[in-house]
């Protein structure tokens, strides 16, 4: 069988963190895309932005299929319309809260188009411009009337392991945790690139060994498990390493010369 559905990561896999296409979309990926879709492949992207900031993604690549966002808590239509949204269970959720400020953290909660933080930080805008999304500042973000698809404990990379190491003797298998560098984010078990992947490519009668992944972080670990074919950057955690069936090689535009070789 030949491959059918492609899943793309964004951030660290089709906008490159460093190089000469640092944060942009090089002429050579865009082509590549384009002549895949041409061809009759389905290409989709799986993010952990929110809905918005894939969306522009997508536009930019001429893609009109679904796609996932925010870690996997989000399927949705070209058009943005949900098609999924898997919350996180209100008594978690205010746990989570209840832990980060007895622990001195900030924290946010972020719906499918809400982004609500205690306070304001680098972490913070960074993520709120990729999303394209008007941050919401207030102590306590659980009073905003919004049920959260996550909630994430803001810290540094040396706190963020102790943070998921107390989260999981609390809760255990109740979250899924995924540590960044600046943010511990906690999820329903469910919301995973991977489970999100399987349901998107069920619904196109695409079997699993016709899918192919491409992505570089925790987040994608899932996703780099379940498909056909895992493909990680050259720099990507080590974790989705582990992950993946395969590791692209440290050049500029890698992830568009695999792209070629699946045509």
């Amino acid at each position: 069988m030949g491959v059918k559905l492609i899943a793309l990561d964004i951030d660290g896999t089709l906008l490159p963190y460093e190089g000469p296409y640092k944060g942009e979309l090089s002429p050579r990926l865009r082509a590549a895309v384009r002549a895949l879709v041409e061809h009759g492949h389905t290409v989709m992207l799986a993010s952990g932005r929110m809905r918005a900031g894939v969306m522009s993604i997508a536009r930019e690549l001429g893609l009109d299929t679904p796609f996932v966002a925010q870690e996997g808590c989000l399927i949705a239509e070209a058009s943005g319309k949900i098609v999924q949204e898997i919350k996180l269970e209100r008594r978690l959720a205010l746990a989570v809260s209840d832990y980060a400020r007895e622990a001195g953290y900030a924290y946010e909660w972020f719906s499918s188009d809400r982004y609500a933080v205690t306070e304001r930080s680098p972490a913070t805008d960074y993520y709120s411009e990729l999303g394209e999304v008007t941050p919401e500042y207030h102590p306590r973000p659980e009073s905003l009337g919004f049920e959260p698809s996550g909630v994430g404990v803001l810290g540094d990379r040396d706190s963020s392991s102790e943070v998921h190491r107390t989260l999981d003797a609390l809760h255990g298998d109740s979250l899924h945790l995924l540590d960044f560098p600046f943010v511990t984010v906690a999820l329903a078990p469910e919301a995973t690139k991977g489970n999100a992947l399987s349901l998107i490519a069920g619904d196109l009668g695409v079997a699993r060994s016709e899918t192919v992944a491409i992505g570089d972080s925790v987040n994608d670990v899932s996703m780099l498990a379940w498909a056909g074919r895992g493909l990680a950057t050259a720099k990507a955690d080590p974790r989705a390493q582990a992950a993946a069936n395969e590791s692209l090689p440290d050049e500029v535009d890698a992830v568009a010369q695999a792209l070629e070789e699946l045509l």
